[in-house]
C-alpha cells in the first residue's frame, strides 16, 4: 500500500466512550488506511461499533488511545471549517422540516466556502451543478426535497457532500430503507465516484454481499478484531466465518456470500 496514497489512517487504536470518567471500550487495536480513489465498505454484527468506529475516524469523538490522521495531520487539529473543507459526512438522519429545493440543499455543501453572508459565487455554482450532474439529479434541482423519493433524496444528500469538495467522503448506512435496485444504483454510483474524482469514500452496511461485489476493500469488524484487505484477500483468510455468532449463518466461498442453514 503507497503511504503516500493514504488520506486517513488510524494505527492501533482504541475506541469507546467516557462516561464519568468511567472509560468503555468497543474495540481495541485498530488499524484502518483510506486510500484516494479507493471504495471502501465497513462491515460487522450489530453492536460491534461501527458507529463508534465512524465517530472516531470523523473526529466527533476522541479515540481512547492513538490517533487519527487526516492528510498528515491529526484530526483533532482542525478546525471546524478546515474539517469540513477535507472531510465529508453523510449521516441517515432524517432531514429537519424545511422548504429547499434539491439545489438549495445540495449547496449546503458549499458552506465550509462561502463568504459570511453564505452567497454562492459562480465557483461554487459550478460545484453544485457539477455534483448535480454526477449523480444524475439535474432534472430534479428545482423540486422541493420532500418531492422526490427516498433513493433520490439519498442521491440528494451525497451530491451535497461532492459539492463540499471534500478528498474523504463517510457515510453510515447510505442504504438504509432502500429496495434491492436502488441500493445496487447508490453502490455503483458510489465506485463510479472514486473513479472519476479520486475520492476515499468509506460506507458502513449491512448488505454484506453487496459489499463483497462491488467494495476495493472491506473493513471488517468482530469480536476477535478489526482486519481491513480488498474482499479476495479476506474471503482467502476466512475472516466471514466470525463475522456472526450465530452457527447456522456460514459464508460460502462457492457462492461469495452468507448461507444460511
Amino acid at each position: 500500500m503507497e503511504k503516500d496514497n493514504i488520506i486517513v489512517s488510524a494505527n492501533g487504536i482504541s475506541i469507546g466512550y467516557t462516561n464519568k470518567k468511567v472509560k468503555t471500550v468497543i474495540a481495541n487495536d485498530v488499524t484502518i488506511n483510506l486510500k484516494a480513489g479507493s471504495f471502501t465498505a465497513l462491515i460487522g454484527a450489530n453492536g460491534i461499533g461501527k458507529s463508534t468506529l465512524l465517530r472516531t475516524l470523523t473526529g466527533i469523538q476522541l479515540p481512547l488511545k492513538g490517533e487519527v490522521i487526516l492528510n498528515g495531520k491529526n484530526i483533532n487539529n482542525y478546525t471546524a471549517k478546515e474539517l469540513a473543507q477535507n472531510l465529508s459526512i453523510v449521516l441517515t438522519e432524517g432531514l429537519p422540516p424545511s422548504n429547499l429545493t434539491v439545489y438549495e440543499l445540495v449547496a449546503l455543501g458549499r458552506q465550509p466556502y462561502t463568504n459570511w453572508l453564505g452567497t454562492l459565487s459562480p465557483e461554487d455554482d459550478s460545484k453544485v451543478n457539477e455534483a448535480l450532474a454526477l449523480t444524475q439529479l439535474t432534472a430534479l434541482a428545482d423540486k422541493k426535497h420532500y418531492e422526490v423519493s427516498d433513493g433520490q433524496l439519498q442521491s440528494v444528500l451525497i451530491a451535497r457532500a461532492l459539492a463540499q469538495d471534500t478528498p474523504v467522503i463517510i457515510l453510515d448506512e447510505p442504504t438504509t430503507h432502500l429496495d434491492l435496485l436502488h441500493k445496487v444504483s447508490l453502490l455503483r454510483l458510489l465506485k463510479q465516484l472514486t473513479e472519476k474524482t479520486g475520492k476515499s469514500i468509506l460506507y458502513s452496511t449491512h448488505d454484506l454481499d453487496l459489499a463483497l461485489q462491488l467494495s476495493d476493500e472491506i473493513i471488517v469488524m468482530t469480536p476477535e478484531g478489526t482486519v481491513q484487505n480488498t474482499p479476495e484477500k479476506l474471503i482467502e483468510s476466512n475472516v466471514f466465518d466470525t463475522l456472526f455468532t450465530d452457527s447456522s449463518i456460514v459464508f460460502d466461498k462457492n457462492k461469495n456470500g452468507f448461507t444460511v442453514l
